[in-house]
Parts: structure tokens; C-alpha cells; sequence
């Protein structure tokens, strides 16, 4: 969410509000918050390549069961994202016009933005925390109780510790460096981030020249968090953030990996491009003042041949992809890649 005046703020750099609802739901409850079936509710956006990420773990590890997916819709005011998609635009099981009703659930005067993904307590309906980073590294750890079988380990012990530190420069440098970008305030500011960010670019490009996935041989985390961003770069970041040293498409490492990930059940499947066109392009006001949303990119591209698979590796593992999408949950064809070229 923004401040009262957009989301630049002239003459200064980009820095992210990082205060999170920091609540765990964890195995053993000790934090008041047991792992327990039907409890909660995941809350998420699919313009959000935060959001995005907690919607891939959830399907990769087959938690549809476990809790449910308010989806809301891709602009919002600066108030709160809204359920508009929705019929009678509300969350048919919170009863919710806003997800701002779920935080003010949980503190009537809660100061700070309302961010998607939250994890929603449904007896209370308020929220029970938005730390995107570690909602989806609990999925993998707490909730293994639920998964499915043949559900991929996506925070192996053993790689944790390298893990970590590949996530934290993917997050810092491309995650929120692509922000970075859009939000600078000044040319000096821009300038750095646009170097920062493509140092990062290049750093994984390297990485994953001689190796199919970031950590190796199979799917990790870290690749459901850079995918996020690479599946928003031409669309929203080349353009509108100002990233245009090259389009991801112009990065043949890059290109190809991440059409080997959207390709694979869990990515491809869960991305929504219009959504994702309109939630920057309208939103963000002070960067477009005509919200005029972009007709392109061609997004048939992420569906052509990447060759990734001769490297070997799997991207499962010893597992197996998930089933079909949960009814009421698929993106509409119209929306996927090859799908409308419109917003």
C-alpha cells in the first residue's frame, strides 16, 4: 500500500515499509496459533508477486486442502485491497468487502499498510499474520501434516543455510530491487537501484548457467521467489518501474528458466497477466497518471520450447507435480499465457 501522496517520494530513494504482523502458525501452537485444518484462510491478490509466491507453495505442496484462498481483485484505494471480485464484492467466507476489516479484527487502530498475502483466523477473522517470508517457509515446515503426497521439499535442511542467503540478495537486490527502480524519488536514486539490479540479474544468470534450478537439481523456495519477478519483468517492471537495460526475454538464462518454471505445474497455472497489468498501471497513479493500461506484451511466448529439461535435474524431485488446479481457483484461460493481450 502507499502513502497518502503515491508511491514516490521526491528527491529520495525507495525504502520498504518492512513491519510486518509478524505471528507464526506453527505445529506446536506455541505461539497461540495451532497448524489445524480448516482454520484459516489464505488472503491473496494475483497481481502481488508477494501473494503469487504463497499461491505457488500452496498448490506445490497441496494445502488446498488444509486452508482455503480468498482471492482479492488486482487495484485497490488507499484504503485496503477489496474482494470486487467476488460476487456482491465480498469474501463469500469472511464476509468481508476489505481485507482492511480483517487487520482492524485483529487491532482497531492498526497504523500501517494492508498487505496481501494474510493469513486469516477464521473464528476471530482477523488477521493472523502478513510476513510473507516466513508464512511460505512455514508452509513447508508446520503444515507438513497436510501435504499431499508427493509434495516437493522446498526448504531442504541440508541447503538452508545457502538458501538463505540466495533468497535474501534475490529479495534485496531483485525483489524489491525492481521497486527500487520504479519508486526513486530522484535520478541519483534511480540510477543505483537500476545498477543494483542488474548486477543482481546478471549474478543469477551466471548461477544458473551450469544448474537447472537455483539450489540445483530440483525446485526450491528460492526459484518460487524469483520467478515472481521474472514473470512481471517485461510486463510491468521493463516499462513502467523504468528496468530496461534488457527485457527478460532478451536474457537467454533467464528466459529460459524461467519458461522451464511456468511451464511446470504451480507456476505457469497460478499467473494472471491482465491482473497483474492493471494492478501496476492503475494503481500506481503518480507513475501513470492516465492509468492507461499496455495492450502487449505477447505472453504466448512463455509456452514455446526452453530446453531447460537436457541439464537433467527434476523439478520434483523423487515427488510429483501437483493435480489440477482446485476448482474455482484456475485462471481463466483467457488470462494465462497466449491468452488476452489486452489488460
Amino acid at each position: 500500500m502507499s502513502n497518502e501522496n503515491g508511491y514516490v517520494e521526491p528527491g529520495k530513494s525507495f525504502e520498504r515499509d518492512t513491519n510486518y504482523i509478524t505471528d507464526r502458525i506453527l505445529a506446536d501452537g506455541s505461539e497461540g496459533w495451532p497448524v489445524e485444518a480448516d482454520r484459516y484462510r489464505l488472503v491473496v491478490a494475483r497481481a502481488c508477486p508477494w501473494a503469487n509466491r504463497a499461491v505457488i507453495v500452496r498448490r506445490l505442496l497441496g494445502l488446498e486442502s488444509a486452508f482455503s484462498m480468498g482471492i482479492c481483485g488486482p487495484t485497490h484505494d488507499q484504503r485496503s485491497w477489496t474482494f470486487d471480485l467476488d460476487p456482491g464484492g465480498r469474501d463469500p467466507v469472511l464476509g468481508y468487502e476489505r481485507l482492511q476489516e480483517a487487520f482492524f479484527a485483529r487491532d482497531p487502530d492498526y497504523p500501517r499498510g494492508i498487505t496481501v498475502p494474510a493469513m486469516v483466523d477464521l473464528p476471530t477473522k482477523a488477521v493472523v499474520t502478513n510476513d510473507f517470508p516466513q508464512m511460505t517457509l512455514d508452509f513447508s515446515t508446520q503444515w507438513t501434516a497436510f501435504h499431499r503426497d508427493g509434495a516437493p521439499d522446498l526448504y531442504p535442511e541440508h541447503l538452508r543455510d545457502e538458501m538463505d542467503e540466495v533468497m535474501q540478495r534475490v529479495y534485496t537486490e531483485i525483489n524489491n530491487g525492481v521497486y527500487r527502480c520504479g519508486f526513486a524519488g530522484d535520478q541519483d536514486s534511480y540510477a543505483k537501484a537500476y545498477d543494483r539490479l542488474f548486477t543482481a540479474l546478471d549474478w543469477v544468470s551466471e548461477r544458473l548457467e551450469d544448474r537447472r534450478y537455483l539450489m540445483g537439481d530440483t525446485i526450491t523456495e528460492a526459484d518460487v521467489r524469483l520467478f515472481t519477478t521474472l514473470a512481471r519483468f517485461d510486463a510491468v517492471y521493463h516499462g513502467h518501474f523504468k528496468c530496461n537495460r534488457t527485457k527478460l526475454t532478451e536474457m537467454p538464462v533467464l528466459w529460459a528458466y524461467a519458461r522451464d518454471l511456468f511451464q511446470t505445474p504451480g507456476f505457469g497455472d497460478t499467473t494472471d497477466f491482465p491482473q497483474i497489468k492493471r494492478h501496476y498501471y492503475i494503481v500506481h497513479s503518480d507513475i501513470n497518471p492516465t492509468q492507461v493500461v499496455p495492450v502487449g506484451p505477447d505472453t504466448s511466448v512463455w509456452l514455446t520450447p526452453h530446453h531447460r529439461e537436457e541439464m537433467g535435474g527434476s523439478p520434483f524431485g523423487d515427488g510429483t507435480p501437483p493435480g489440477p488446479v482446485a476448482a474455482g481457483e484456475e485462471v481463466p484461460e483467457s488470462e494465462g499465457a497466449g491468452g488476452s493481450t489486452s489488460y
